[in-house]
This record gives structure tokens, C-alpha cells and sequence, in this order.
């Protein structure tokens, strides 16, 4: 578990690294740790990893539209539709 690479808190650390750096990721991790295990303590519950795909699915319109211009920056003319899935 310490070295998944598919978890909430790695999710956390690459989405928050690329924006404001390594070591302030590494904080904000560790913060998001203690919390959960003060938490896990307090309450005397199991820990449930919500996923790598969280922060995705979470806002799925932030997501899309933060992409989309992304996209539209680099100059790609982008059309959506929608999957069965989606």
C-alpha cells in the first residue's frame, strides 16, 4: 500500500506536484494522511481508498472543460460526444 500507484494520495501528490512543486505536494500529502488517521483513530473505522480516478469523476465538467481548452491552447478544434459509458 505505501508504494501504490494507483490511490487517492498518489493521485494527490502528481495532481498537486505538477502544479506547486515536489516538496509542497509532499506536505500536502502528509496532511491529507494525518487527517485520515486521526480519523481512522478517532472513530475506530477501516481505511477505504477513494481511487486514483477521484479527483476525475469528482467534478467531471471542471474536468472536461479544463481539458478542453487545454486542447483548444495547444490548436486543436475539439467536437465532444458522448460514450454509452459517459
Amino acid at each position: 500500500m505505501s508504494r501504490a500507484k494507483n490511490s487517492h494520495l498518489a493521485a494527490q501528490f502528481r495532481r498537486l506536484g505538477s502544479r506547486r512543486g515536489v516538496k509542497k505536494a509532499l506536505v500536502a500529502v502528509a496532511h491529507s494522511l494525518l487527517g485520515i488517521v486521526y480519523a481512522l483513530i478517532t472513530r475506530g473505522s477501516t481505511y477505504a481508498d477513494l481511487g486514483a480516478g477521484y479527483f476525475d469523476h469528482r467534478d467531471r465538467q471542471h474536468t472536461t472543460k479544463r481539458l478542453l481548452a487545454r486542447l483548444e491552447g495547444l490548436g486543436y478544434r475539439v467536437t465532444l460526444e458522448a460514450t454509452a459509458a459517459g
